[in-house]
């Protein structure tokens, strides 16, 4: 395929910073690997270019492009590719002595960061503090270093473990996951001579997907582009669903604040979607305030309306796609939810109707830990004899709590009925505040054994809803054969960006699901899930499908009547929403 005129304006820009804002599926990521060969053809060091990527996949890709597009002479010799976190780690090796380690320092996960953790609140003896959360202490220092901020700023007792944990990754020679990029910053920001060193080595810094950039990553690029100014940046403001990373959309949006004279160079041409989706995405996106404006166009045919769907239940919304999946042939698909709790409806109908699907990126609704924390004693109740699940109630819980539950539930199955034996199970094992001391995702488990709570309150007893939860895990076993190959795709929309499929169906299109509740009393927050919204529709190749089963979200009143067809279940008023 040609490049366009925008595009081949963007290859074959000079010195200088430039910015690429790109709608979906305008090529945003060609653009940028275009760039790379146009450098190394037009005889720049391929050495002393770096072209970074968010991700490993993402890395591969540019590479295997950038090989079969230079010239024959350059094939031997490549620029830097890949992510912040494996090009900073280059950096440390070679600097490690700096910040008090040697080159053979380790790099800890968040499972090894949060034992470091557990280890500082003993040694502070705030173990016994039951507001003090590993995982939320974890995540806390995680956001103070990606803002690169200092244990000064921070409030006890957050600043005492920060201390502590440092102190300890010191000791045995590791840094963790964010210390990779933020240390790099600390180096170059209090070290001019090694500042000098990496500005002198690069002339070009080529950054993709800019709009989900930190404040951490922010600082890095710019202190190494700051001598040359040969910043290159591509990205969509329009697709910054990140904030809870640490993305902050202005950072894309004060590009030219922060590079005065920048080249801006707009790619509105969609070459993904039909021109009805296009037409339906351009007019929700541009009802947020926050963006650099662009024109979203594309020259592929109209096809068909966006179809909304409109139902009473999360099973029925959940039956009505899998019959729409069915009647179109099984093509290659993807179903989109806001959170993961809503994946148990679907998965249960997809089931139902033998659909094989793939969750993507995620774990199956009843393979959840917190769903089996749950279940182990609701199945123990019912059956004594059951060895499985009272060997797991005995893991999961503290051996004061698992002793009660297994000597209690069996009676009080004779008595309580399922709502009030979930009661007592989540009252005894004061399961929500675990799962905030335990995880630092505990609102989206939460919402997990929410949803199961409401799936169970459908049954009149324990023994009936044992009894379906099996039979759907038996049905979900047969399907799991071959499910890589599956054309239905199951995941989050953070998790479909950059993807693209057929035919997409949106479930939960919700006001307090998307947007979530959460964002009702902000409006950046509402505008981030209008940019979630975005992104979802545009991952749309031919056929849209929006539903909700509560009250619609008030994205689908600003897209255009004459792009809609409503559909509604069999007993659906009608006159209870006005799209058309």
């Amino acid at each position: 395929m040609n490049l366009s005129d925008s595009q081949k304006e963007a290859v074959h820009y000079g010195l200088g910073p430039l910015l690429v804002t790109a709608g979906a599926g305008s090529g945003k990521t060609r653009t940028l690997t275009e760039r790379v060969i146009h450098l190394i053809n037009s005889d720049i060091e391929p050495e002393r270019i770096v072209a970074i990527t968010f991700t490993n996949k993402a890395a591969d890709e540019m590479r295997s492009r950038i090989v079969k597009g230079v010239g024959h002479a350059n094939k031997k010799k490549l620029p830097y590719i890949g992510t912040f976190h494996a090009f900073c780690a280059r950096i440390l090796r070679k600097e490690a002595k700096n910040l008090g380690r040697d080159h053979n320092f380790g790099i800890f996960d968040n499972d090894d960061s949060l034992r470091v953790i557990k280890k500082s609140i003993n040694s502070l003896g705030l173990a016994e503090n039951k507001k003090v959360s590993p995982a939320l202490l974890l995540k806390g220092i995680s956001n103070a270093k990606m803002e690169l901020l200092t244990s000064d700023s921070l409030e006890s007792p957050l600043k005492e473990v920060f201390e502590d944990y440092e102190t300890r990754l010191q000791e045995q020679n590791a840094f963790d996951f964010d210390d990779l990029i933020t240390k790099v910053v600390e180096l170059l920001s209090d070290n001019p001579a090694k500042l000098k060193k990496y500005q002198d080595q690069f002339d070009y810094i080529l950054v993709d997907e800019y709009q989900d950039i930190n404040r951490a990553q922010y600082v890095f690029i710019k202190l190494l582009s700051q001598k040359h100014g040969n910043i290159n940046v591509v990205g969509d403001d329009q697709q910054s669903i990140y904030a809870f990373r640490g993305a902050n959309i202005k950072t894309f949006l004060d590009f030219e604040r922060d590079w005065p004279g920048a080249k801006i160079v707009h790619l509105g041409e969609n070459y993904r979607s039909t021109g009805n989706i296009v037409g339906a995405a351009a007019k929700v996106i541009e009802n947020n305030r926050l963006q650099i404006r662009k024109k979203l166009w594309t020259q592929n045919p109209g096809g068909a309306p966006v179809s909304v769907l409109g139902t009473y239940s999360a099973e029925e919304e959940a039956d009505l796609i899998a019959s729409e999946i069915t009647e179109r042939g099984f093509r290659p698909s993807a179903i989109l939810y806001r959170t993961n709790a809503q994946s148990r409806a679907i998965e249960q109908s997809l089931n139902f109707h033998s659909i094989p699907y793939e969750m993507y990126g995620g774990v199956k609704f009843y393979d959840r830990k917190e769903i089996k924390d749950i279940l182990a004693p609701l199945r123990y109740a019912l059956n004594p004899k059951d060895q499985v699940s009272r060997e797991r109630i005995e893991k999961a819980f503290l051996k004061k709590i698992s002793e009660k539950l297994i000597t209690e539930l069996p009676k009080m199955a004779q008595t309580l009925g399922l709502m009030e034996l979930i009661g007592y199970i989540l009252k005894t094992t004061d399961y929500f505040e675990y799962l905030i001391k335990k995880f630092d995702n505990a609102l989206e488990r939460t919402e997990n054994v929410r949803e199961l709570i409401s799936f169970a309150s459908e049954f009149n007893s324990l023994g009936d809803f044992m009894e379906r939860v099996a039979l759907l895990n038996a049905n979900d076993s047969i399907n799991r054969l071959g499910e890589k190959d599956a054309p239905v795709k199951l995941m989050t929309i953070h998790l479909a960006k950059g993807l693209e499929f057929d035919d997409v169906y949106i479930a939960g299109v919700d006001d307090g699901v998307l947007p979530h509740h959460r964002s009702f009393f902000n409006e950046e927050d509402i505008e981030e899930e209008r940019r979630l919204m975005y992104v979802a529709m545009t991952r749309a190749k031919e056929n849209l499908t929006l539903s909700f089963h509560s009250i619609a979200s008030r994205f689908l009143y600003e897209m255009p009547p004459e792009l809609i067809k409503f559909k509604k279940a069999g007993q659906f008023e009608e006159e209870t929403i006005y799209l058309d």
